[in-house]
């Protein structure tokens, strides 16, 4: 029968460590008990190897068959062992085994404990295999995991409080995108997955929270690509008393500050680019970044036909917002290389947006990038509940399917403190950090394609 706890065990690179001081042959004279997988067994006369891993790294098990009996251990098997930190006779960190326990038993057979799993499908469908075999994929999540963390700690010295918002929604709204929908029974009503946490969070605003932040899940029934997935981990903030330069400052000094926490360093590697996030990040208007590739224009015919000459296909592009959104993804955004910072929104393209003082045709929006991919978007919120009733309008009549919120409009009539707000994909800033090429490398368990 196998044991059914294991307690007081110690992580395996922490009983590697005891290990440097000592010489080759030598072992400490302390009991230390650790727990993990067996990877790889070998034999030698009445010594018997095994390497055993867990989370923190791998060890070495030296078992003396003749001190503590026949070692009935097989590949895959946990086990829990207690014994003396030492070094072989070859220098190799190890553990002199006194006691053994099989935790649980393997009864699949394992893949190539050399080669780990190396199908890129079958890293996707059986994620445990995948770090069961690839210490790269233990060490990437344990990654993403530091970046969460570090997100968190610099939110909330800085005095946000974390908060949580409904994920079944009776309105969907905070961007342009297609909801999943679901019926509630009890409710006798249809319910969205959300899109945004957006409108929820200002709420709280309004409601005095002043400084909000939510990481977590949002569902867009929409593409997939190598940087989008139809369930996917976002940031958002709402910061009260602050406009969208002080949200641009912030951003810099948060992913300055998560890079040198998680990776030691401000420069990343990404594809081919080495991309530096140490703070000042460049800025560059909307419209400016257009005028350079000689795609500015508000003519919608003319702007569809310099589109056509160039070889991109607008035909899915109903109106003059979706063609210069379409032409900003095509023609300028894979050239932001490094940091960058563009603001000065059309109008048309930002619901949410505070117009700008200088010129009503744009506004208080930016969006930021790296290696050529957006990492988010962010605004000075509209804080007028008659302007933002308007904004409803104007998109529901431009956008199929796309309605307001009354109760959003209601609360804004309470009056909402000049606001900042930002959103960060959390997996795309992980697959900058970590140089992974696609977002399902950084995520768990991604959506696919039934298995044939």
């Amino acid at each position: 029968m196998v044991a059914k706890r294991f307690p007081d065990r110690s992580e395996i690179a922490d009983v590697r460590r005891s290990t440097d001081a000592i010489e080759a042959g030598a072992q400490l004279d302390e009991t230390r008990r650790v727990a993990g997988r067996v990877m790889a067994r070998r034999e030698m006369g009445k010594l018997v190897f095994v390497d055993l891993v867990d989370r923190s790294g791998r060890i070495q098990l030296m078992c003396d068959t003749g001190d503590i009996g026949e070692v009935d251990v097989h590949l895959g098997d946990v086990v829990g062992v207690a014994g003396k930190p030492a070094k072989s006779r070859r220098g190799e960190p190890s553990l002199a085994v006194a006691e053994l326990t099989v935790l649980a038993r393997n009864s699949s057979p394992l893949p190539d404990t050399f080669h780990g799993v190396t199908d890129q499908e079958t890293r996707y469908r059986k994620r445990y295999l995948d770090l069961l075999m690839n210490e790269d994929s233990r060490e990437l999540f344990l990654l993403r995991t530091r970046v969460v963390s570090a997100i968190r700690r610099y939110l909330d010295h800085e005095g946000f409080v974390e908060v949580e918002t409904p994920v079944l929604q009776p309105r969907y709204g905070g961007a342009f995108a297609h909801p999943f929908v679901t019926h509630s029974n009890e409710l006798g009503t249809d319910l969205y997955l959300r899109i945004a946490t957006e409108l929820y969070l200002k709420r709280l605003i309004v409601g005095g929270l002043e400084r909000v932040y939510e990481i977590g899940k949002d569902f867009r029934n929409e593409s997939v690509s190598y940087k989008h997935q139809p369930e996917f981990t976002m940031l958002e903030w709402y910061e009260a008393y602050a406009d969208f330069s002080d949200t641009m400052d912030r951003i810099e000094a948060m992913l300055e500050q998560v890079a040198q926490e998680v990776c030691g360093t401000t420069v990343v590697h990404f594809r081919d680019y080495e991309v530096d996030l140490k703070r000042p990040w460049r800025r560059v208007g909307f419209v400016e970044s257009l005028e350079a590739q000689e795609l500015w224009t508000r003519d919608e015919r003319e702007l569809r036909a310099w589109l056509t000459e160039r070889g991109v296909d607008t035909q899915a592009d109903r109106d003059w917002p979706q063609l210069v959104d379409h032409a900003f993804g095509h023609f300028v955004e894979p050239s932001l290389v490094e940091p960058t910072i563009v603001y000065g929104h059309p109008v048309e393209l930002s619901p949410f947006a505070r117009l700008a003082d200088d010129d009503e045709s744009v506004t208080e929006r930016f969006e930021y990038f790296a290696a050529g991919m957006e990492l988010g978007n962010a605004y000075t919120e509209i804080n007028d509940a008659d302007e933002q009733q308007r904004r409803f309008d104007e998109q529901s009549e431009h956008v199929e399917g796309v309605r307001g919120d009354p109760d959003f409009v209601e609360a804004l009539s309470y009056g909402m403190p000049p606001t900042g707000g930002l959103g960060l994909g959390i997996d795309r800033l992980v697959m900058l950090l970590s140089g992974r090429e696609t977002i399902r490398d950084v995520i768990l368990f991604p959506a696919l394609r039934e298995a044939p």
